[in-house]
């Protein structure tokens, strides 16, 4: 967890915020604790994407090779772990459960998909960036998670 002491932040939350100070941070300290969970006590799966997302505005995600379950289809892993890169530089990371990663690429309304990787024997998702971030997508997250 996160150090706490007020002090060492330079943080004075005032009589006016103070209470609202106090629920920021306990939540912050859960999610904090839920990324430290995340990194060592799951497995993570980890894909970067090069270049190629910065131009069309869609990430590839494989469910498929050589005609067998691959990818998000067979991962044994618990979170997904996106990296978008720019040459050698990591743009930014985007972090999703399988499972619920799964539930969003199959519940898309839209979803191309295409062969690429090694003899163009792999099956992947083009998932638009824009569209994974609507407010239809969103949505559809609401509706799936409710149901579990």
């Amino acid at each position: 967890m996160a150090n706490t002491n007020l002090e060492e932040t330079g943080l004075k939350p005032t009589k006016e915020n103070r209470k609202k100070f106090d629920i920021d941070l306990a939540y912050g300290h859960l999610h904090e604790d839920r990324i430290i969970d995340m990194l060592q006590n799951k497995k993570i799966e980890v894909k970067t994407e090069r270049d190629m997302w910065s131009r069309t505005g869609n990430i590839a995600i494989e469910y498929e090779s050589y005609g067998k379950p691959s990818g998000v289809n067979a991962t044994e892993a618990d979170f997904w772990f996106h990296n978008l890169a720019i040459k050698d530089d990591v743009y930014c990371t985007l972090v999703f459960s399988v499972e619920n990663l799964k539930k969003i690429v199959h519940g898309l309304d839209y979803h191309k998909s295409v062969s690429g990787g090694d003899n163009h024997a792999s099956r992947m998702f083009l998932v638009n960036l824009s569209k994974l971030f609507s407010t239809d997508t969103l949505k559809l997250y609401k509706n799936i998670s409710t149901l579990v």
